[in-house]
């Protein structure tokens, strides 16, 4: 016993050393890593720990010096995209920039509208994402950005965030957490941005099994909602994402205005019995997991509208939640069946499908919507595409 517990141990810290944790809102060459943005400048890093701690502290003040040097830096031309951050409070950072071509308000309308999923425009990465404004005031998510633009001083958002992350590419290992979030929209030397700050509260629940079945490119997953992984060896496996905090930053540019840099400065801090396991090249994977799927929804030639996909939200949150809850299981039994021909799992390991009090109808309409996605997007779903449309009226 004592000899299989020691390799159990090894396996464990092999595969969690090379663990490819992702956040939604996410692998350098070590020569890549050598042009650190602490190389450049400790004020970037300063700078994003400032707005960190007006996320925590929202009745705190803004600090502009601190916005202003972290879009001057997302801005700035670089040879390299992915560079390592300093550790902070024992948490392993990078950082990470893309560019898309969509335009600055189609972005907003896309991206940050409770009515448009956010597992929508990144479903390699989240499973689903909740906002929920601060206890007490009324902080929602704006239905229509473009009211708020020009800027002409920063317009701030304070909430709280339930957020659940796809399995893991290494372990299959997924987790859910709780985040303070911060949205602030502004104008940059004649630049429309928009920054989202986000810091964990509490440790993450404790990972559970799951599994990408077949290409994670099909957004097609299976959840247990069983402590431990899947990985040979890791049953026993239970461990936690202790920490993570980020900045993200979004810029338009371009000559044409039509494109948006998207720059995410993130630290995380994650294993088991309070040791962080994750490397900086780990934050990179996630977040180049991230980008790939986020960049190439929204330049897809067949992305619907997005006032399409809030009508088909809405139709489908009309429902009698009898209904919805129906849909939901014929959800989970199609993933379980699929885990099984694909090999994942073994249908003795299957539990009876059931679903607890516990799983809200905006958890359950987020993920019925990915399913919607996959028809429109022309993937396959894992529910019949008749059924899909018909679900939402189409």
């Amino acid at each position: 016993m004592k000899i299989i517990k020691i390799k159990s141990l090894v396996n464990f810290w092999w595969v969690f050393s090379t663990l490819t944790i992702l956040f939604a809102i996410t692998f350098a060459t070590q020569s890549a890593f050598a042009l650190s943005v602490s190389g450049a400048s400790s004020s970037v890093t300063a700078a994003a720990m400032k707005l960190i701690g007006f996320c925590e502290d929202p009745k705190g003040q803004l600090d502009e010096d601190a916005v202003n040097v972290l879009v001057d830096y997302v801005l700035k031309d670089k040879a390299v995209k992915e560079v390592e951050l300093p550790k902070i409070q024992e948490a392993t950072g990078a950082y990470y920039e893309f560019d898309t071509r969509i335009s600055f308000v189609n972005f907003l309308k896309y991206s940050y509208n409770q009515q448009v999923p956010s597992a929508l425009t990144s479903p390699a990465s989240i499973r689903y994402s909740i906002w929920n404004g601060l206890p007490g005031k009324s902080q929602k998510m704006p239905a229509n950005w473009e009211t708020l633009l020009p800027v002409s001083k920063p317009v701030i958002i304070h909430g709280i965030q339930r957020d659940a992350i796809t399995p893991d590419l290494t372990t299959g290992v997924y987790y859910e957490y709780e985040l303070q979030r911060t949205l602030i929209l502004l104008n940059h030397k004649g630049k429309k941005v928009l920054i989202t700050i986000s810091k964990q509260i509490d440790r993450s629940n404790v990972g559970k099994k799951g599994a990408i079945i077949g290409s994670d490119d099909d957004w097609n997953y299976y959840y247990s909602d069983e402590p431990g992984s899947l990985k040979k060896g890791l049953g026993w496996v239970k461990s936690y994402i202790y920490d993570f905090f980020s900045v993200g930053v979004y810029v338009e540019t371009g000559a044409s205005l039509s494109l948006v840099r998207s720059g995410v400065f993130q630290w995380i801090r994650a294993g088991w019995s309070g040791v962080n396991f994750v490397q900086s090249g780990h934050v990179i994977k996630g977040m180049k997991r991230y980008g790939r799927n986020f960049k190439g929804i929204l330049e897809s030639p067949v992305l619907p509208p997005a006032d399409h996909i809030v009508s088909a939200y809405q139709k489908l949150y009309a429902l009698p939640n009898s209904d919805i809850r129906l849909h939901y299981v014929a959800l989970q039994q199609a993933q379980r069946s699929l885990a099984i021909q694909s090999g994942k799992i073994k249908e003795t390991q299957l539990k009876k499908v059931k679903i607890t009090d516990n799983v809200s109808k905006r958890q359950m309409i987020e993920e019925l919507m990915i399913e919607y996605f996959k028809v429109v997007m022309g993937k396959n779903s894992l529910l019949e595409k008749k059924q899909v449309l018909a679900l939402i009226n189409f």
